[in-house]
């Protein structure tokens, strides 16, 4: 029996989970929450993946099969006009500095009174 997996721990969610290219296929790619923080962390953040695996709880070998897959399902999109839908996975979300959709301010962890 195979060992279950464990969650994967994210601190973003877009706002946005869903992209279309001008002239679209009818194909819909999609992209794990948890493929998304990878990407954004080594890529947006510039983390080395050792300081991404720990921010995420899992190893440095899984991390590297997450973002490779990310990447690739990406690539894919953008080669054949695919649309990106992001939805899914197995992951555990803290909202810690989560950046607010209506101010655009971090808030620690507790919501906008807007």
């Amino acid at each position: 029996m195979p060992r279950p997996i464990k969650p994967r721990t994210i601190a973003y969610k877009p706002r946005c989970r869903k992209f279309n290219p001008e002239v679209s296929s009818k194909e819909i790619i999609r992209i794990k929450f948890e493929e998304l923080e990878a990407m954004r962390l080594k890529d947006v953040e510039k983390l080395f993946q050792e300081d991404c695996a720990e921010k995420m709880n899992v190893s440095r070998q899984t991390f590297q099969l997450i973002i490779e897959s990310a990447r690739e399902k990406v690539s894919k999109a953008l080669l054949t006009g695919a649309s990106i839908q992001i939805d899914g996975g197995n992951y555990d979300y803290t909202d810690q500095n989560e950046v607010c959709c209506q101010c655009g301010k971090k808030h620690q962890g507790r919501r906008c009174n807007k």
